[in-house]
């Protein structure tokens, strides 16, 4: 795992969806994070059927393949007062993920310039399925 990456996360629990980081390098990332079924927003998200919401979907591919990334081509430039926010997303997503299944995040860099980072994304689950794919974009100042 990269630790040095992950320590600089600017999450915590209950909303740091990175569990590991398997690769990264300067064309993009891969990592994996497994969703808790004592997760709150599997609560009301379905009635009887919790699935997991798209929005947190879109959130754990950004985390790992989108910030962990930035976090890596800054190097130390990236510190306590680095700032990261999502400017877009396009999403589309294939597959519902369940309570306790582990996914993987492939992220591939599209462009990264004048603070911003693009990049192609998608999530697998663990019979190598895309449940999700598209591309986030977010700003690194």
């Amino acid at each position: 795992m990269h630790k040095d990456i992950t320590d600089k996360l600017p999450y915590t629990k209950p909303f740091l969806f990175v569990e590991e980081l398997l690769h990264v390098d300067e064309n993009g990332a891969e990592g994996t994070y497994t969703f808790n079924a004592d997760s709150d927003f599997y609560k009301g998200h379905f009635k009887n059927n919790p699935v997991t919401p798209g929005v947190i979907l879109t959130e754990t591919m950004a985390q790992i393949g989108v910030v962990c990334l930035g976090i890596y081509l800054l190097g130390n430039d990236f510190d306590s007062n680095t700032k990261v926010a999502m400017t877009s997303s396009e999403i589309e997503y294939l597959k519902p993920v369940y309570s306790n299944e582990k996914v993987t995040v492939i992220s591939e860099k599209i462009y990264f310039r004048f603070g911003k980072l693009k990049c192609k994304v998608k999530m697998m689950n663990d019979h190598c399925e895309t449940v999700c794919q598209g591309t986030i974009a977010g700003m690194i100042v």
